[in-house]
């Protein structure tokens, strides 16, 4: 643990030396998905920012407890205090229970996470799993005087609490302002603020998911999940709380009010948000309609996309930008990802076939210690693949035999190599079933490419002959205005 580790603390708005509470120990919390649709991309980029954060601190020798959520619970349409369940509402679209809804798309989240070798958490606590914690959670706020009961709900008393704490640290948010702008919505009467927000919600009758309470029959509201959870995981006070820069506000600032209130102390040291991945300027997500699942990015099936892209791809053009920087997404970016990546792998594969000589033509020798400055700076990953593209120059000059490396320098730019490219941003080879469904669908759409042509000669001959064959094969093919679609 000789190298200082600085990370940006959004409650600060700085970077700050990170010193743990209970060194070796770390504790990290991170929310996950709300599982009630296909994961996308914008899904991916704090799955594995957090991913290179807890590779980085256990190299650095910290034990390190990683605890990410699943909401099953699900939040309300408007992610406010009313609406429909948005689990509840899929469950009833598709004649399911509700937990078939979580299981199933939890079970699809985690296959994606693997696809971008993102590692498991420590902990994986789903919100309907801790409903015991909440309500007793709840209960403390009750007695701190920062919370009252309306009509079988609890809502928070943001107002009470600002006067002795401080709502809007984090986010930046005034309360007075606050108290102007928000808009009382329809169903919320029951609140003495429109900004006051639910800690648990008296269940209407056709609402599915539900539990017994001293208050009613009910369900948590959304924020209170990660105060339960992370208290109970990682105690009263722990060191980092990661996620989305979307959920900055109100969830985090909630969450901060929440555990402050129950606790009488804030419970996290470091707080960090990933910025935004957004397609032509606009943020990518469900509520918008532009996102672009997982699936879709590996399987190329998709309007905006060109191509299928290798789950490496997409975690490769992911680090290629500062994980506080905005990402805009576009084919163009996505090629040069897989170009880049295509030269790191080819360099760090070429590595493994140098033969040493007596001396080095080129001095290697502070790779290592750059790769690690960048990596301390608040996980600069784009300056550490710059670094390693820069060896990647000198390990082609020895592989054309236009520069030499001694067997010392040759043994510890593998260990370099293999330290970053592999253990830390969790890069590794294409996945062989991937390279083999991109030489088939290449195979596919040359045949339908002469398929066409034939169709515009008039060949039907040709035409039917290998519509026919590929229908034979279980292949389905269905000419449309542009050309033609086809799937197995």
């Amino acid at each position: 643990m000789d190298n200082k580790l600085y990370i940006y603390n959004t409650l600060h708005r700085k970077k700050e030396l990170f010193v743990p509470l209970h060194a070796p120990h770390v504790g990290m919390y991170v929310c996950g998905p709300t599982v009630y649709g296909d994961p996308h991309l914008g899904h991916a980029r704090p799955a594995i920012t957090f991913d290179i954060l807890f590779r980085y601190l256990k190299h650095l020798g910290y034990k390190v407890r990683y605890v990410r959520n699943i909401t099953d619970v699900g939040h309300l349409e408007n992610d406010a205090d009313s609406g429909e369940d948005k689990i509840e509402k899929k469950a009833r679209l598709e004649q399911l229970e509700p937990m078939e809804i979580a299981q199933y798309y939890s079970n699809r989240y985690h296959k994606a996470m693997e696809a971008l070798n993102v590692l498991p958490p420590s902990i994986e606590p789903h919100a309907s799993g801790h409903i015991p914690e909440q309500i007793e959670f709840v209960k403390k706020i009750l007695e701190a005087g920062f919370a009252y009961e309306s009509e079988g709900s609890v809502y928070f008393d943001v107002e009470k609490y600002d006067k002795k704490y401080h709502y809007g640290k984090l986010s930046g948010r005034n309360i007075d302002e606050l108290l102007e702008t928000t808009r009382m919505l329809e169903g919320q009467e029951e609140k003495r603020r429109s900004v006051d927000f639910a800690l648990w919600k008296k269940a209407s009758p056709e609402h599915i998911m539900r539990w017994k309470s001293p208050w009613s029959e009910g369900f948590p509201g959304w924020h209170l999940e990660c105060s339960a959870m992370s208290t109970k995981y990682l105690g009263e006070e722990f060191d980092i709380h990661g996620g989305g820069m979307d959920l900055l506000f109100p969830h985090h600032e909630c969450e901060i009010s929440q555990s402050t209130a129950a606790l009488g102390k804030e419970s996290v040291r470091y707080w960090m948000h990933n910025n935004m991945i957004t397609i032509n300027g606009q943020k990518m997500g469900k509520s918008l309609g532009n996102f672009i699942t997982l699936e879709e990015f590996f399987s190329g099936n998709h309007p905006l996309l060109s191509q299928a892209y290798e789950p490496m791809t997409v975690r490769f053009f992911i680090l290629q930008a500062h994980y506080r920087s905005t990402v805009d997404f576009s084919n163009e970016a996505l090629q040069a990802s897989e170009k880049g990546l295509e030269r790191l792998m080819e360099g760090y594969e070429r590595l493994q076939k140098l033969i040493p000589s007596d001396t080095s033509s080129s001095d290697m020798s502070g790779l290592r210690l750059r790769c690690e400055e960048a990596m301390c700076d608040d996980l600069n990953t784009p300056i550490v693949i710059a670094h390693l593209f820069e060896a990647v120059k000198f390990i082609n000059l020895v592989y054309d035999g236009k520069a030499t490396v001694s067997a010392a320098d040759l043994e510890e730019l593998k260990d370099v190599f293999r330290l970053f490219v592999e253990d830390l941003l969790g890069l590794k080879k294409e996945d062989e079933n991937f390279a083999k469904y991109e030489a088939l669908k290449k195979a596919v759409d040359l045949l339908l490419e002469i398929r066409l042509e034939a169709k515009r000669n008039k060949d039907w001959a040709t035409s039917d002959k290998i519509r026919d064959e590929l229908t034979a094969l279980g292949f389905e093919i269905k000419d449309t205005k542009d050309g033609f679609e086809w799937k197995i």
